[in-house]
């Protein structure tokens, strides 16, 4: 074996090494959008929200597992990750992952703005009323607010909170993935 083989062998090692650690996520937009799909043929992961009031997260995909979290609030934005016969496993807007039925899970898109401020004083996401900067003002949004989501272009996206429309920047939300474009 000569140098150059041993140079060329510690590089397909390297980048294979690179690409498995990686891992789901180190996903680009692109990939988020398209990557894998899960047994109900739709993309993984993706966003939902709760549908029903009162939501049981369990440890496992079955009513014979433990419940771990109870939600007494539809809308909340969950992301699901993996999908286990009528069950999916979410991510909610804190980190927290188990299993729901998806009998209680809808498609409509919902966000939370900005939960890794919550907890700071006076912070504020502000909704406008056109996708830029310079555009009025709608309202100021506290960290934690859920806002509905009709559409994202890739950089702002539009929803209501308590009647009020506009338009939010989508890096200040959680529950639209970076670059991703929805209507």
């Amino acid at each position: 074996m000569n140098a150059t083989t041993v140079t060329k062998s510690l590089a397909a090692g390297l980048a294979a090494a690179i690409l498995l650690l990686s891992g789901p996520t180190a996903v680009t937009p692109v990939f988020a959008q398209s990557a894998a799909k899960g047994a109900s043929g739709l993309p993984l992961p993706r966003f939902v929200s709760l549908k029903a009031r009162r939501v049981n997260l369990r440890i496992g995909p079955s009513r014979d597992y433990a419940v771990e979290w109870l939600y007494t609030r539809s809308g909340i934005p969950m992301e699901i990750i993996q999908e286990y016969d009528h069950w999916r496993r979410v991510r909610d807007p804190d980190g927290t992952e188990g299993w729901i039925h998806k009998s209680l899970l809808t498609g409509d898109r919902t966000a939370v703005i900005a939960p890794w401020k919550r907890g700071e004083k006076q912070v504020y996401v502000l909704l406008r009323e056109k996708p830029q900067l310079g555009a009025q003002l709608t309202a100021k949004l506290e960290p934690g607010v859920v806002i509905k989501i009709a559409e994202c272009n890739g950089k702002w996206c539009r929803g209501e909170v308590q009647g009020t429309k506009g338009w939010v920047a989508q890096d200040e939300i959680w529950g639209a993935y970076p670059g991703e474009a929805f209507r």
